[in-house]
């Protein structure tokens, strides 16, 4: 494994630690780059790996008054965290033997090769917290119940957000034609967007894609660009969202079908029992809202998950943000409600710099004359949130690109792009991942 850059200064580096298991824990710069990244994913890893092979195939922890047999899912790259002193923090999710998944946070102690776990502490259910952080004056963390947590600490920017958004893709080896897409932000009314860098390994052209209005960037490359990175950089001033009018947009032309956001009798006979034809509209598009948050459970391991399938989420009643809401357009578009997609990355709230967490994505339904932004997948997380993501985008968010099945020319062989906010990256015309980054940093206070 590669060591990861780390878009913080060393004064901030616990800042990507708030997900911790102390009741306080203090701010300490790092003294050197004695422990990388990737030591720190290789040691949570080994530890994992060696208490389940001593265990009958699980990890065992101790919550609630319970023994969990659990199994490694992913180790959370992006919060990968060394705090001085030869302590360091992880944050991983695991699959209970019981079902829920467990986002569990380890502080580890000691050198490369040689760290031993000293604490362990289940910090989310199903992507669900069980308690945040609020940081105090004089640099400490405390432990704050969810209950009592400001929208801050939950997640929600209110008013405005301005951010460096740092968009970082590495090209794996490459051995034969390659080409390369992926998302180049635009500014709208709620968002104001400046590109203020793009770095790739060779020419690169921008490609319009005309249904939705996105800007791709496209690159031809090869086996002498292996290894390279391709970087756009952006400066943002982000505005949270309400109910709004588009009146260059035809409403009606979002009640139609998408590859994994189908038309069929399943999707109309559960819109028809949730949200019955005689309501609104905006109260119907509220059943559906609720109705979502209530069955499915936010979930990423298995197969299946993550590219945005209604009928996966349906069938599995689980699934990321792209399942949530793609289940959401499904029933709202079979009652009848235009409603369509977006994606992008919230950033973190209550740091200032930092990873992120991959990307994330939300709706809009048309009502009354107005698109009304939810998220569903947010809402389930946080059900003292559900009024406020019915109606609501905070403004710590940043939009890639919008809609599904995107066409441009050229196209993947693979044919029209499902989403883009992850680059799509095909080698003698097939698919392959490539490694991404998220990172922000917000300026000086």
């Amino acid at each position: 494994m590669t060591t990861r850059r780390v878009f913080v200064s060393a004064s901030l580096t616990i800042l990507a630690v708030l997900m911790s298991s102390c009741t306080t824990l203090p701010v300490e710069k790092a003294t050197g780059p004695a422990i990388t990244m990737a030591d720190i994913a290789a040691g949570i890893e080994e530890h994992i790996t060696e208490q389940s092979k001593a265990n009958g195939g699980y990890f065992k922890i101790q919550h609630e008054n319970k023994e969990l047999n659990l199994q490694l899912v992913r180790v959370h790259l992006e919060y990968l965290s060394y705090l001085g002193d030869g302590v360091s923090f992880a944050c991983v999710d695991l699959v209970g033997a019981d079902g829920p998944v467990y986002d569990v946070d380890f502080f580890m102690k000691g050198p490369p090769g040689a760290m031993t776990v000293t604490q362990t502490s289940v910090h989310k259910v199903n992507a669900r917290p069980l308690y945040t952080w609020e940081q105090r004056r004089n640099g400490t963390w405390r432990k704050v119940a969810v209950k009592n947590a400001s929208r801050r600490l939950l997640g929600v920017t209110n008013g405005t957000d301005e951010f460096e958004f740092i968009y970082r893709a590495r090209l794996p080896e490459i051995t034969g034609d390659a080409r390369l897409w992926l998302p180049l932000a635009t500014s709208d009314t709620f968002q104001r967007v400046a590109i203020t860098r793009i770095a790739a390994p060779g020419p690169w052209r921008e490609l319009a894609e005309r249904e939705h209005g996105n800007k791709v960037f496209f690159l031809s490359a090869g086996p002498a660009d292996s290894g390279k990175t391709v970087e756009v950089r952006y400066q943002v001033k982000r505005f949270e969202k309400s109910e709004f009018a588009d009146p260059e947009t035809i409403p009606q032309k979002y009640l139609s079908p998408e590859r994994l956001v189908p038309h069929d009798e399943t999707f109309r006979a559960i819109a028809e029992k949730v949200a019955p034809g005689k309501a609104a509209d905006r109260a119907r598009a509220r059943a559906i809202y609720d109705h979502v948050m209530e069955e499915l459970r936010y979930a990423r391991y298995g197969s299946g998950w993550g590219i945005g399938d209604a009928v996966y989420a349906c069938d599995a009643r689980s699934g990321n943000c792209s399942d949530f809401h793609a289940y959401f357009i499904a029933l709202a578009r079979a009652a009848g409600i235009p409603a369509r997609f977006a994606i992008g990355a919230a950033i973190p709230s209550e740091r200032n710099d930092g990873g992120i967490d991959g990307y994330h994505c939300w709706a809009e339904f048309f009502a009354d004359g107005q698109w009304v932004p939810v998220d569903v997948s947010e809402a389930n997380k946080h059900s003292s949130l559900a009024d406020y993501y019915f109606g609501h985008h905070p403004a710590n968010r940043f939009e890639l690109s919008k809609g599904r099945d995107l066409i441009v020319e050229p196209q993947p062989a693979s044919g029209p792009i499902n989403f883009l906010a992850y680059p799509v990256l095909e080698v003698n015309g097939e698919p392959v991942r490539i490694q991404t980054e998220f990172l922000f940093r917000r300026p000086a206070q």
